[in-house]
């Protein structure tokens, strides 16, 4: 069963900011886009008209607040998008600023939930696939009458069962738990970090006591003596050279020659 999860505001937003043609906030707009870039008087004038129009964005803004992002960062993502239709509004294609600023200053806004939001960063493509069955669980949602399966919203968008599970498990990263949770019955103060498996060096230590065996039987019956009195008896060389009843240096050389033979068949046998 597929649960709902909070969606960005539809793009249909009401704004209570006058945007006739007569309003000083629509005349500045008009009176800057006159102007030639390089006039001295447009970048004053650019500025009043971006103040002019903050209600709206910072209206926008508030729509969206209450979604876990700071609301301080929406009102500058918003003013942003604002800043952009300013920039890029052209009066002479017929479209008044607020049609065309509030589509902008709203796809800002969901890019930034998008790229900004999710604790553990995915690829686009999942973040996407997130929003799209959000999208369709709640669609589907109310003509089904019930809360729809993977299959249903794999039809409805078109997709395999198993790229809707793809999706939802991208979607557990948008919010991750920290190590630093509380877990248990509250009575120990046991976190959730303290509760994970970590590398264990006694699982190799184990695979290399069993390719011991055979590595040792490789060796001659003096090789095994010598390398059993230097490291199970813990022998020096001149002790173990009165027990082979060789000279110390003799030792030497056969201890680094047998460590050498076991040194390639450990090597091959990983």
């Amino acid at each position: 069963m597929i649960t709902t999860t909070d969606r960005p505001a539809p793009t249909s937003t009401p704004v209570d900011h006058d945007a006739s043609a007569d309003s000083p906030a629509t005349k500045l707009l008009l009176a800057m886009a006159a102007m030639p870039a390089d006039h001295p008087s447009r970048a004053a004038l650019r500025d009043r008209a971006i103040e002019a129009w903050l209600p709206l964005a910072n209206h926008l803004a508030r729509r969206y607040s209450g979604r876990g992002e700071p609301t301080g960062d929406l009102t500058q993502t918003a003013a942003l998008g604002l800043i952009k239709a300013v920039d890029k509004f052209d009066p002479s294609r017929g479209v008044d600023f607020a049609g065309y600023a509030i589509p902008t200053i709203i796809g800002e806004l969901k890019r930034h939930f998008r790229d900004r939001t999710w604790d553990i960063r995915v690829p686009r493509r999942l973040q996407e696939m997130r929003l799209a069955i959000s999208d369709a669980n709640s669609t589907l949602l109310q003509t089904l009458g019930r809360s729809p399966t993977v299959a249903d919203i794999a039809a409805h968008l078109k997709l395999t069962e198993e790229e809707i599970l793809e999706g939802l498990e991208g979607a557990r990263a948008y919010n991750a738990v920290s190590l630093s949770t509380p877990v248990g019955d509250g009575e120990r103060g046991t976190e959730l970090g303290e509760m994970l498996g970590g590398e264990d060096s006694e699982f190799e230590l184990a695979e290399l006591r069993v390719a011991l065996g055979p590595a040792l039987a490789t060796l001659d019956e003096r090789e095994q003596k010598i390398l059993t009195l230097r490291f199970y008896g813990n022998q020096t060389q001149s002790e173990i050279a009165d027990q082979v009843g060789v000279s110390q240096m003799h030792v030497s050389r056969l201890l680094a020659r047998a460590l050498a033979k076991l040194r390639t068949q450990l090597v091959d046998a990983f």
